[in-house]
């Protein structure tokens, strides 16, 4: 599907869902707000599905997988290989995704968008644009037009997936390097230094992580994207993971779905998407607060609240299976909870502190 005409065609959410939600929430037996975020969540997936009761069918993770050629520079302790090998356990249920998502009765899509190798499995969506992106301490990491494929993948994903009835979705990746492809992303569009964006990933020595904060500077001021520019920030400093997210997260707002960030590299894909249509985060609900420095202000550039704090940092998605338990629970508090009228039970003691 073209980007441009889906960003074109995004609707905000339904006002009147929300407030009748709200309504209905205010009147459950129980003090005014105090189920706090649960209350919102509920609110929010009103105002996506324009229904005041509202339950999940289908639950999906979505995880694009590629390679970063900026691996090259030794910005990561973990060699290339692995996003291939990584790729291949996720598909074989041995990875923390597959747990976790298994555990909450999920299910996950795992996208070939630019592995640098092949790779085969029965369950395996093969969508590459490429094999792997450049090193971008070297020059851009893709074209203009691969980033707009990698993006368009996406809106396609989640086109079959609503096609398929699914309506919860999760947002992973797997790619060696896409933590600096992440930070690299945010500094570009927001400004921020690299001792504010830039963190360990996967796990180094401060050296090492002084040295990629210097390979990330670098490569912006070598590549100098233009920050008000969201495909030219993709294409020049991004990876094709975080394009095919972009692509995830527009398509989620188009076709009215709520969609679960995960942690920095989702997070970078779902700044990117704002940044392309600002309604597109009104569909989008964090999951934990990664340990990645430059998540933190990704949420601050968003004004968005992590709902789980957990010190994760693995990536994958892992943090998706486990808000889908958390969505669930809100969306049976508002369809289940009894109300006062129902019950025939005085509320006029009760007082709204929020």
């Amino acid at each position: 599907m073209n980007y441009k005409q889906v960003l074109k065609e995004i609707q905000p959410l339904d006002t009147d869902a929300k407030l009748k939600a709200g309504a209905r929430l205010d009147s459950l037996i129980k003090p005014i707000g105090s189920l706090g975020k649960l209350e919102d969540i509920a609110r929010q997936i009103s105002g996506i599905t324009g229904e005041i009761i509202n339950k999940v069918d289908k639950k999906c993770t979505v995880i694009m997988a590629a390679d970063n050629g900026v691996v090259e520079e030794g910005v990561s302790t973990a060699p290339k290989e692995i996003t291939a090998m990584q790729t291949i356990n996720i598909l074989n249920g041995l990875a923390g995704i597959s747990v976790l998502s298994k555990q909450a009765k999920a299910e996950i899509r795992v996208i070939d968008i630019g592995v640098a190798g092949d790779i085969s499995h029965k369950n395996l969506i093969s969508k590459k644009v490429k094999m792997g992106t450049g090193n971008i301490a070297m020059g851009p990491a893709m074209t203009t037009e691969e980033a707009i494929k990698a993006i368009e993948i996406g809106i396609d994903i989640i086109k079959e997936l609503h096609t398929e009835g699914y309506n919860l979705i999760g947002t992973g990746e797997m790619g060696i390097g896409n933590t600096t492809t992440s930070s690299a992303v945010l500094m570009c569009l927001t400004g921020a230094d690299a001792n504010r964006s830039v963190g360990k990933g996967a796990g180094m020595s401060d050296d090492a992580l002084e040295h990629k904060k210097r390979v990330i500077e670098r490569a912006i001021n070598l590549n100098n994207p233009n920050k008000n520019d969201p495909i030219d920030v993709v294409a020049k400093v991004g990876g094709l993971d975080i394009a095919g997210l972009v692509g995830c997260y527009i398509g989620a707002a188009y076709y009215r779905i709520p969609i679960v960030i995960d942690g920095v590299i989702s997070a970078a894909a779902a700044l990117l998407a704002y940044r392309l249509n600002p309604i597109t985060k009104d569909y989008m609900i964090p999951s934990h607060y990664s340990e990645e420095p430059a998540f933190k202000h990704i949420m601050e550039s968003m004004n968005l609240e992590p709902n789980l704090h957990l010190n994760m940092r693995l990536g994958e998605g892992t943090g998706c299976p486990l808000m889908f338990h958390i969505i669930e629970s809100a969306l049976a508090v508002i369809s289940e909870m009894a109300t006062f009228d129902q019950l025939q039970m005085d509320n006029d003691f009760l007082v709204d502190i929020r």
